[in-house]
């Protein structure tokens, strides 16, 4: 079970963000979730939308370099400790996280964390396995909404 996620690469410059996200406005596209990594010379923008082939059309429209990546997206109390609980659960899994951000949502209490690891599958069974439930794409899209 997994949520795309759209990467796209930007020039480090200034307005470049700004232009960015006027296309997704343009294009009625809303953002559930962001994250920039930077270097010198260049970002990758990783985000959750509520639809992702729209988004990607758009983008490739616009001329930018994109692709789709499968993430899971676990839900998680927002609580102290919550973090905690699933990273210890992929520590003593030997799982390791190649990236990771967080985003709370509309749902009072409720946050939800991206992962990307290398085998989706069998992190989600240890995940499942131990209590963690694991958020769909239609999810965060109806999360969105209430």
């Amino acid at each position: 079970m997994t949520v795309k996620q759209i990467s796209v690469f930007v020039e480090n410059k200034p307005s470049m963000l700004a232009e960015f996200t006027k296309v997704l406005f343009q294009n009625e596209i809303d953002i559930r979730a962001l994250s920039i990594s930077e270097t010198r010379d260049f970002g990758i923008l990783r985000i959750i939308v509520d639809d992702s082939y729209k988004t990607a059309c758009a983008l490739k429209e616009a001329g930018y370099v994109c692709s789709i990546t499968p993430v899971l997206a676990v839900a998680m109390p927002d609580e102290p400790g919550s973090l905690y609980r699933i990273l210890d659960i992929l520590s003593q899994n030997d799982i390791n996280l190649e990236y990771t951000y967080a985003f709370i949502t509309r749902k009072k209490g409720l946050a939800y964390l991206i992962i990307r690891v290398e085998d989706n599958e069998k992190t989600a069974d240890v995940l499942t396995r131990n209590g963690m439930r694991l958020a769909t794409q239609e999810e965060l899209h109806l999360d969105a909404n209430n």
